[in-house]
């Protein structure tokens, strides 16, 4: 069998965190799973193993194509890493999504530029 390759390093290395210490954190808060158990970060991965990443609610499963060890174009993650979500589970993360860009709550942070842009309309009283 072939040597494989550490977790989270592979978790960055195919773009799936965009740091290695983000990959390592999501294992370490057990949100990596490989059949239903969590996968520390130095567990050894090989192709054809299959695990899952919780995403807030919603959980995204891939398998291993190829290792790879360092971090690849977004063009090539392919060769490595697919995606076996269910096409229900990425439809409805699609849909929050953009339900979430749509809504910002109010207080969180600065206005966006076509919010400030809404607001100084409806603030200017020269046109009344």
């Amino acid at each position: 069998m072939t040597e494989g390759i550490r977790i989270d390093k592979f978790l960055w290395a195919v773009r799936l965190f965009k740091t290695r210490g983000l990959a390592s954190e999501a294992c370490d808060l057990e949100k990596v799973r490989m059949k239903d158990q969590p996968l520390k970060p130095s567990r050894n991965i090989h192709p054809g193993d299959e695990f899952t990443i919780r995403f807030g609610a919603f959980e995204r499963s891939f398998k291993v194509v190829a290792l790879v060890k360092n971090r690849q174009p977004a063009s090539k993650v392919k060769d490595y890493c697919e995606e076996t979500t269910s096409n229900e589970t990425l439809d409805a993360m699609r849909t929050m999504m953009a339900q979430r860009a749509a809504w910002r709550e109010p207080g969180l942070g600065r206005p966006t530029k076509k919010e400030r842009r809404d607001l100084d309309e409806f603030m200017d009283w020269d046109d009344w």
